[in-house]
C-alpha cells in the first residue's frame, strides 16, 4: 500500500469509528483500539510520573509519526515523550525526530495481531527511525521492556523487568518509574 493511499484510508477511518487507530508498517495496514480502561490508566500513570520528573516534557497519546528507514511507515504511539511544544504545526503525522520515546501498552485483544505489532515489528520500526528509547509494557507477561540504543536496524539494549521493579529510563529520558501500579492493570 502506498502511503498516500493510506493516510486517505486514515483521515476516513477516523471519522469513521472514533475507537479504531489505523497504522501502516511495512506496507501492510494495521487496526489498533485508542487507550481506554486499564491501558488508559497505565497511560494516565505514566503521564504524571514524565511530568513530575521531567516537566518540560510531553507524553502525547495522539500524534501519529513518519517511521521507518525509509519513512514510508505510519505509527500511532500510545505515547510518544518529547519537549511539550515538540509537534507544534506538524499535522495529523509528525517529524520523529523530537521524541525521545515512544511507548506501547499491550492491548491483549487476542487474535488482532496487535501483540505481534507491539512486540516485533514496531521495536524494529521505532530503532530504524531512530528513535532513542521505546519502551513496552507488557500486560499479558506483566513486565516492562526498555529498549534501547538503535543502530537503524534493531535496539542493540533491551533490558526486561517484572511489574514491581524500579524501572529507569536510560538518557535522554532519564526517567525512574516505580512499576508496582502496573500490577494493578495487567491481565
Amino acid at each position: 500500500m502506498r502511503v498516500g493511499e493510506f493516510e486517505t484510508i486514515a483521515l476516513h477511518a477516523a471519522r469513521v469509528a472514533e475507537g479504531a487507530r489505523v497504522e501502516l508498517l511495512r506496507g501492510q495496514l494495521g487496526v489498533k483500539t485508542v487507550p481506554h480502561g486499564d491501558r488508559g490508566c497505565v497511560l494516565q500513570w505514566l503521564t504524571r510520573t514524565c511530568l513530575r520528573q521531567r516537566p518540560e516534557l510531553w507524553l502525547d497519546t495522539l500524534q501519529g509519526l513518519v517511521i521507518e528507514s525509509d519513512r514510508g511507515g505510519r505509527a500511532r504511539p500510545d505515547g510518544s515523550l518529547a519537549p511539550a511544544d515538540a509537534f507544534a504545526g506538524q499535522g495529523e503525522w509528525a517529524d520523529p525526530t523530537p521524541v525521545l520515546m515512544v511507548v506501547e501498552v499491550t492491548s491483549c485483544d487476542s487474535g488482532s495481531g496487535t501483540g505481534h505489532r507491539d512486540l516485533v515489528e514496531k521495536p524494529r520500526a521505532y530503532a530504524e527511525t531512530g528513535i532513542p528509547v521505546h519502551l513496552l509494557i507488557d500486560r499479558d507477561a506483566c513486565e516492562v521492556k526498555v529498549h534501547s540504543r538503535p543502530d537503524g536496524v534493531r535496539y542493540e539494549r533491551v533490558c526486561t523487568l517484572p511489574f514491581g521493579r524500579e524501572v529507569t529510563l536510560p538518557d535522554p529520558v532519564g526517567i525512574s518509574l516505580a512499576t508496582r501500579p502496573l500490577e494493578a492493570w495487567a491481565r
